[in-house]
């Protein structure tokens, strides 16, 4: 039980540590102690005492326990603030976590630059570390360093960090490469229905991999014979299926073709990085890729993801929802196209700079200024496609502008089982928002919002808009246990706060 309580306390001071962005050695600098008492007090196995417990939260700037557990965080939003200024959309979520996998390929050095500082690349990290894969934040915390080691240790694999993100499941691809047998746990995420990982083994199988589900794990056996002999179709143009096959396919000695392969921005990058490691890929930007494989990659690597279209339509849509004039700057404007398209029939007032490009030199951003409009609800329902049609994960915040338009929209969410159902949540804030069926919902605008308090709906996308609402309501609204924002966005109330909103991150006593 003590051992335990060390366990579960060491890594709330690892956490913190990696949060602030610091090394062992730098927290072992701060407490006049050496770097190994430092690992041994995260791995749970030393004694510490409440006053070194207390030393290591000042150094941290983190409270570390408190009356024994620190408990969920919560936001508190002072509603009905108009926003001003500039903002800028930080790095992909999705681009990044995808090259957090891929940094398994290596066998060399790899750096990615603004990785996002978001609690799902903690869990990943976690993974990572736990099997030996060293990781540490560099260049005062912005970029992350990864030198996986020669040989994996999947038994002592981080499970719990494993099981809160669906990310995982990114690690077959390279892990058959390294290994003939090998066992992940479930993954994770939002919770957004019954997601099954068959697409995912429809296209892994071609590379010799078959799982058996068990006992909360997959099972994994490569059967090495096994070798694509014709081009691997895809039953799902999905983003993470896409970016397994690409991640199987990278170090396939031979040539692999992918089609109906997602064309989306966090495969986008994925290609371009894997084109860094040395793997040429054909067709990035179209359904079908062509993939070059090299059986051993060994290269130091330095790339630097594209920024996120995703929060970039949340800021967007934060400007439109409370009726301010906002610039959004480094929008990738080539996957939120349609989305401004929708907008501009809708009404939305708003001008961009000329394209530049991202620091991956390959994806186009412009500034993008948006100004308090007059919105009339679009004529054709709302409704997601397969890039580059309006993007899945944008769907929601036209939730939350519907309700800010004149008149009726419907919303379509057919990709997912009951995201649909969390966006009614906005009717505790003074939505009009009927539920047609799990997957369509009918909402009414104008609204005139009001504050509530809620719990944080347990989906990363519906739970910004619910935020978005709150920051449009007068008074004041409590929003209750936010991680699932924390595993998508990094620092967003304390970012919306530069910008002229007022929200404030407590937790309970």
């Amino acid at each position: 039980m003590a051992d335990d309580y060390l366990v579960r306390i060491g890594k709330l001071i690892r956490d913190a540590r990696q949060h602030r962005g610091w090394t062992q050695s730098q927290l072992a600098e701060a407490l006049g102690t050496s770097q190994s008492a430092v690992n041994r007090i995260e791995r749970g196995n030393q004694n510490i005492s409440l006053e070194m417990i207390a030393r290591i939260g000042e150094a941290l700037d983190s409270e570390i326990v408190s009356l024994g557990y620190a408990g969920p965080m919560h936001l508190r939003v002072v509603g009905g603030r108009r926003l001003s200024g500039a903002i800028d959309v930080k790095t992909s979520k999705n681009a990044c976590v995808a090259l957090l996998c891929a940094s398994l390929l290596n066998e060399g050095r790899t750096v990615l630059r603004r990785v996002a500082r978001i609690e799902e690349v903690y869990r990943l990290l976690e993974v990572l570390s736990s099997i030996g894969v060293r990781t540490r934040w560099i260049n005062d915390g912005v970029d992350l360093e990864i030198v996986p080691s020669a040989e994996l240790n999947l038994a002592s694999i981080d499970a719990d960090a494993a099981r809160r993100t669906r990310s995982i499941i990114m690690f077959l691809g390279p892990l058959l490469h390294r290994m003939d047998h090998f066992k992940l746990p479930y993954a994770g995420g939002c919770d957004l229905g019954t997601r099954t990982i068959e697409p995912h083994m429809i296209a892994l199988r071609r590379f010799g991999l078959d799982i058996a589900a068990t006992e909360g794990q997959y099972h994994a056996r490569v059967d090495r014979a096994v070798s694509p002999d014709r081009p691997i179709v895809l039953t799902e143009r999905g983003d993470t299926v896409t970016e397994n096959a690409l991640l199987a396919a990278a170090r396939h000695d031979g040539i692999t073709v992918i089609r109906n392969a997602s064309s989306n921005y966090m495969v986008q990058d994925l290609c371009f990085f894997l084109e860094a490691l040395g793997v040429k890929v054909d067709g990035i930007g179209t359904t079908t890729l062509t993939v070059h494989g090299v059986p051993t990659i060994d290269v130091d690597v330095d790339y630097s993801p594209s920024e996120d279209p995703v929060e970039a339509m949340s800021l967007v849509a934060a400007a439109v929802v409370t009726e301010s004039q906002l610039t959004v700057r480094r929008v990738p404007i080539e996957f939120l196209e349609i989305e401004l398209a929708v907008l501009e029939e809708m009404g939305l007032d708003h001008d961009r700079t000329p394209e530049y490009f991202a620091d991956n030199g390959r994806t186009r951003l412009v500034d993008l200024t948006v100004r308090p409009s007059k919105l009339e609800a679009p004529i054709d329902k709302i409704h997601p496609m397969p890039f580059p049609g309006l993007n899945i994960d944008n769907v929601p915040f036209f939730a939350a502008i519907a309700a800010v338009a004149q008149g009726k929209t419907l919303i379509h969410d057919w990709v997912y089982d009951n995201r649909a159902i969390y966006l009614t949540d906005l009717n505790r804030l003074g939505g009009r928002l009927q539920l047609l069926d799990p997957h369509r919902v009918l909402v009414e605008g104008p609204t005139r919002w009001r504050a509530a308090e809620m719990m944080c709906p347990p989906a990363l996308r519906p739970a910004v808009v619910v935020l978005l609402a709150m920051m449009a309501a007068e008074g004041t609204s409590v929003l209750r246990n936010v991680y699932v924002i924390n595993r998508g966005y990094e620092d967003l109330a304390e970012r919306l706060n530069s910008v002229g909103a007022q929200i404030e991150t407590f937790r309970d006593i």
